[in-house]
């Protein structure tokens, strides 16, 4: 099985609501689309603020981070695929958590709370294993995500999916985050 095969199961096995099992189509993007049109994908994840400034990735043939487009602001993009998963944009600390998820690591490595935008929304294969691959899609609203450990008894919200407020996505992992299913 070559690597980007692989890193299209892990990454259909994981990832903050959305980011899983639709993250892989957003991966598996075709070639034939123009290196602008992917830009223009991934803008779409994040605020106009912080993705005009952001630094363009897709995953390329050898399963590496492929840059489109070099950014300033310490914030990541990655492109999107319509009907699946929206395009995201990461800052540094969320990146680093979703590395951490990708390569199966037992708990991430991030030391400082995240953040995730998803504002095209998407689809997850679970909202309670982050390594699913298989299962009823779970479809998200555009959302935005707080990548840092969190406890739904402990925080009093919902671990179950839900179309719009907050609740607690991968609970009882070491990958559990908050989801706000809103445009911030």
């Amino acid at each position: 099985m070559n690597q980007r095969l692989m890193l299209r199961f892990a990454l259909s096995a994981m990832l903050p609501m959305g980011i899983a099992f639709v993250f892989l189509s957003a991966f598996a993007r075709t070639h034939e689309e123009t290196k602008e049109a992917k830009i223009k994908s991934a803008m779409a994840g994040g605020p106009p603020g912080i993705a005009k400034n952001a630094k363009v990735v897709e995953i390329g043939e050898s399963g590496n981070l492929a840059t489109l487009r070099e950014g300033n602001n310490g914030w990541t993009c990655f492109p999107g695929e319509t009907g699946t998963m929206g395009a995201m944009c990461l800052d540094e600390p969320a990146l680093q958590w979703l590395t951490d998820l990708i390569a199966h690591k037992p708990k991430p490595t991030n030391t400082r709370p995240g953040i995730l935008y998803m504002l095209a929304g998407g689809m997850s294969q679970s909202a309670t294993d982050p390594w699913a691959t298989n299962g009823t899609p779970v479809k998200e609203p555009p959302h935005w995500a707080l990548i840092w450990p969190f406890d739904p008894k402990e925080a009093g919200l919902s671990d179950k999916p839900k179309d719009a407020g907050t609740w607690v996505m991968y609970a009882g992992t070491p990958y559990a985050h908050l989801m706000i299913n809103q445009k911030p």
